[in-house]
């Protein structure tokens, strides 16, 4: 009998191809090279990397890091060299991978956003951007981008006045209905959607009676937040016409199979 193929697992983000859908997820990878002796980045579909901001953050203060049943929370803060370093000193590494590479773009501002984005379009090497909107907008009194549909709406579409490139949103779970923003971020021209980010939590310390993190609350993320991803890809992927990807508690076979029976594209 005649050898067969094996099935191909590739899949397609409106103008992007992946090899197969797997992806890793901003700030678990770094910027790629942290990782390069445990992953082989040939079996990827493709790299978001970690957050970059206009100017050079530090992040929280210590500690900013804690383990919680099945799951962590962590309060990094953002800390990342810049885009100017990013495109100078880790963007030549983050080429050479053998998979698509993703930037993920942060700011407190409208502009601060435009900047970055237009400081990574003259770059080669980047297979898309990815918009974190779980910022706090400091021209709107605090208010994440990611919590207010017209506000998202504006940022967006902003954004995609200036770049050719696959544009992802990265929804936050933290709002009471994440189908407006969806709605929003798709309307302004958004090719796809990743739900989503990581849920606020906190913990104590019993011994010195305060919180754990020095910034008192921290993103939750890990096997703990499954169900709750799970169910935000299935409101979200029945709301909307582009592609979803799935992001939140996903550690094995099982967990990608129901995020793809929930709807999802990723």
């Amino acid at each position: 009998m005649p050898k067969q193929k094996p099935a191909s697992l590739s899949v397609r983000l409106g103008t992007l191809e992946l090899r197969n859908p797997v992806i890793l997820a901003s700030g678990t990878c770094g910027y790629g090279t942290e990782l390069e002796d445990q992953v082989d980045f040939s079996t990827l579909g493709a790299l978001v990397a970690k957050s970059v901001t206009l100017t050079p953050r530090t992040g929280n203060p210590m500690p900013r890091v804690v383990e919680c049943a099945a799951g962590m929370l962590n309060a990094i803060g953002l800390a990342n060299v810049g885009v100017e370093a990013f495109c100078r000193e880790k963007l030549p590494a983050l080429r050479r991978l053998p998979c698509a590479v993703i930037a993920n773009v942060a700011g407190s501002t409208a502009e601060e956003y435009l900047k970055v984005v237009a400081r990574l379009e003259s770059e080669a090497g980047l297979a898309g951007l990815e918009l974190n909107v779980s910022c706090p907008n400091v021209h709107a009194g605090g208010l994440e981008f990611g919590r207010d549909p017209g506000v998202l709406g504006e940022l967006v579409a902003a954004v995609r006045e200036i770049t050719r490139r696959p544009l992802w949103v990265k929804l936050t779970p933290n709002v009471t209905d994440i189908v407006p923003l969806a709605l929003a971020a798709e309307a302004a021209g958004a090719d796809a959607l990743t739900v989503s980010n990581t849920l606020v939590g906190m913990r104590m310390d019993l011994e010195h009676r305060r919180p754990v993190l020095a910034n008192v609350t921290g993103g939750l993320s890990g096997p703990a937040i499954k169900p709750v991803a799970l169910n935000l890809v299935y409101k979200t992927a029945g709301a909307v016409k582009i592609p979803v990807i799935g992001c939140g508690g996903i550690s094995t076979a099982s967990d990608a199979l129901e995020f793809l029976m929930a709807g999802e594209s990723q």
